[in-house]
């Protein structure tokens, strides 16, 4: 899956928030100018201003941001953002929401994406049959260090955490509010597990012996290189859904009733 827009050198372009940003502003602008001109004409040759319902305006917004997309190569969920996101604002200016609701809705929203633009890692909680199948693959007999890089809500560390109580659990999170949640959640079970907030990049994965990624496919080329350059032989890297182009993995696991899947890799 595609994340970020290509150069036609087949480089790295805009990230895609930033580039979704440049085409609303784009479209509206064209937009906005064809609109005005269509309007001096109509007023000078024709006798009257050629009005245009908002309701239209707005459809064609999300067309052809829909479509500038399309033609740039974006990924699809972020096509049908594009759509709809002017749709959105139409409809809740009409429903006339209370400013309050808005200003709530970005302060849990930025505590909860908070370092998605940089990372190009969203919010993705894991589910029990993720925690479980990692647990069995967990080295058996020792205890183990772990890490949970982008740890969430904390729900593996403290899955893992009780199942292994000799056993070193961390989880780190970089997003304010759910760091702040595991925290709490933790201290509420009594759990073992241990989390961090800050960037998995200042950690030296040489001091784990599992690391378990859920991240997105954006950020898997760097944490491979951090992974070969750091992590000790026999050391087990995981990676939830997300493969790493060019590395093969030592194991492939498919996970029960889904059609996602477990990428291993065995450092050596």
């Amino acid at each position: 899956m595609q994340v970020e827009a290509k150069s036609p050198n087949g480089k790295s372009g805009l990230k895609p928030a930033t580039l979704s940003l440049l085409i609303q502003c784009a479209v509206l602008m064209v937009l906005l100018a064809s609109l005005y001109l269509v309007q001096v004409v109509s007023n000078r040759y024709l006798g009257f201003y050629f009005r245009i319902p908002l309701f239209v305006f707005v459809l064609l917004q999300s067309v052809l941001t829909l479509a500038l997309a399309s033609v740039l190569r974006m990924p699809a969920w972020w096509r049908w953002i594009h759509f709809f996101f002017p749709l959105a604002i139409l409809i809740m200016f009409y429903l006339s929401i209370p400013s309050e609701f808005y200003l709530a809705g970005f302060l849990v929203t930025l505590s909860l994406y908070w370092s998605t633009y940089r990372t190009q890692v969203p919010f993705y909680p894991s589910t029990l049959v993720v925690r479980q199948a990692v647990a069995e693959l967990l080295p058996q007999g020792k205890p183990i260090r772990m890490i949970d890089i982008g740890s969430g809500l904390g729900d593996m560390s403290m899955y893992l955490a009780k199942l292994r109580p000799e056993s070193m659990i961390e989880g780190i999170e970089l997003a304010p509010l759910p760091w702040l949640i595991s925290v709490v959640r933790a201290k509420l079970k009594h759990s073992r597990a241990v989390f961090t907030r800050g960037d998995y990049h200042a950690l030296n994965f040489a001091d784990y012996d599992v690391v378990f990624a859920y991240l997105s496919p954006a950020a898997m080329p760097a944490l491979w290189r951090k992974a070969k350059a750091e992590m000790r032989k026999n050391t087990l890297l995981m990676s939830y859904e997300f493969e790493i182009v060019g590395s093969a993995p030592t194991d492939v696991i498919q996970l029960q009733g889904t059609k996602n899947k477990l990428f291993l890799w065995k450092m050596t």
